[in-house]
Order: structure tokens, then C-alpha cells, then sequence
């Protein structure tokens, strides 16, 4: 416990950097992205836990992803809003976030040892289904749904750019995810501190 202690401590100190450039529109739209992943891997690791025969575990899990679920639903609808008043910039505002790619709050984490713990944390979530490149995708297509992105009229020409993109994105993202895969066979071994130094394939 001492070393994810630690990790707490560290991650609190670097904070977090959401690129959103200070927009409340890319705000809403980063914490209507990171609300559902959250829901989506807190959900997923209950199942695990639950498999494993950790009920406890498996129970807090659910609790949170049942939290996280409603703050998802608060900012999509804050973003919905903002299509109606204000579609041209949330269009673009949506699509500059997709560009620069959701990252989860933890991207600094650091426990003292490993400088590449967020990646290589990550790695092992895609692998063992806590949160994988697969529910990237789909909330993508989430978002594109539930906002209409389709449907939008009357946008500018960047707006039009931007529309087009994210529209696409999906399909894109689905072919990279297929090439990662194909990589990920080969991922090594490496120690994690948080378990002891025992070591997890990526």
C-alpha cells in the first residue's frame, strides 16, 4: 500500500492537465468523455472483481461506476445545450478535443520508479478489458449520437471541417485499434511497484 500511497501523493502534486485551454466548452465536452470512460472502467472492473470472487470489491466498483454514470449524464446534457445555442463553436470546440485525445486525469502518474506507468498501466487495462481502445470508440460514437453531430445544419465551413471529422473519426480509430493489437502480442513483461514489483505482461 505504501507505494500506491505514494503514487496518490505524487499525482496530486503534478495535477492534471485536460487540454482544455481554460473553454468551458471543451471542458463539458472532456468531462462528458471522461465521466462515461470512468463509468465504462469502474463498471468493467467490478466484473472482473466479481469473476475473481472479490464481492467487496466488485460492490465499490459498482457504486462508483453508478456516480460516475450521473455525472456523465449532467455534462452531456450541459454539451447538448450548447449545440442548440451554440452550435458552430461546440462543433469545433468537440472536434479540437478529439484531435488533441481524451487522456484520463492520471496521465502523471509516477510512484517513484517507473516514468511510463501511465502507459504501461494502460497497457495492461487494454489487455485484460478494464478500458480499452474498443470503449474509446464507442464513446465516441456515443457522444456523435447523442448530440446529434450528425444532423447539425447552418455550420460555417470550419464547422462543416469539423463536423466531417469527428464524424469519420470512428472508423479511423478502429483500423489503429486493429494494428495495436497485432503489437500488443509482443508486449513484454515489466515489474509494477504497486503489487510488489511482481511483473505483468502489457
Amino acid at each position: 500500500m505504501r507505494q500506491i500511497e505514494k503514487t496518490i501523493q505524487y499525482l496530486i502534486g503534478s495535477g492534471m492537465d485536460p487540454h482544455t485551454e481554460n473553454s468551458p466548452y471543451r471542458g463539458f465536452i472532456y468531462t462528458s468523455f471522461q465521466e462515461r470512460a470512468t463509468f465504462i472502467s469502474h463498471g468493467n472492473t467490478g466484473r472482473l472483481a466479481k469473476e475473481y470472487g472479490d464481492i467487496n470489491l466488485a460492490q465499490i466498483c459498482g457504486s462508483i461506476a453508478s456516480d460516475e454514470k450521473r455525472h456523465e449524464t449532467a455534462y452531456t446534457k450541459i454539451v447538448e445545450k450548447l449545440f442548440e445555442i451554440d452550435p458552430d463553436e461546440t462543433i469545433r470546440a468537440f472536434a479540437d478535443m478529439m484531435r488533441k485525445k481524451i487522456t484520463m486525469p492520471a496521465e502523471f502518474i509516477y510512484d517513484g520508479r517507473d516514468y511510463n506507468l501511465f502507459d504501461h498501466y494502460s497497457a495492461v487495462a487494454q489487455r485484460i478489458g478494464v478500458y480499452t481502445a474498443k470503449d474509446y470508440v464507442d464513446i465516441v460514437e456515443h457522444l456523435v449520437d447523442q448530440w446529434k453531430v450528425k444532423e447539425l445544419t447552418g455550420l460555417s465551413a470550419e464547422g462543416r471541417k469539423a463536423q466531417d471529422y469527428v464524424c469519420a473519426l470512428s472508423s479511423r480509430i478502429r483500423r489503429l485499434e486493429e494494428r495495436a493489437q497485432e503489437k500488443a502480442k509482443e508486449a513484454p513483461c515489466i515489474p509494477f511497484s504497486w503489487i510488489f514489483d511482481r511483473e505483468v505482461k502489457l
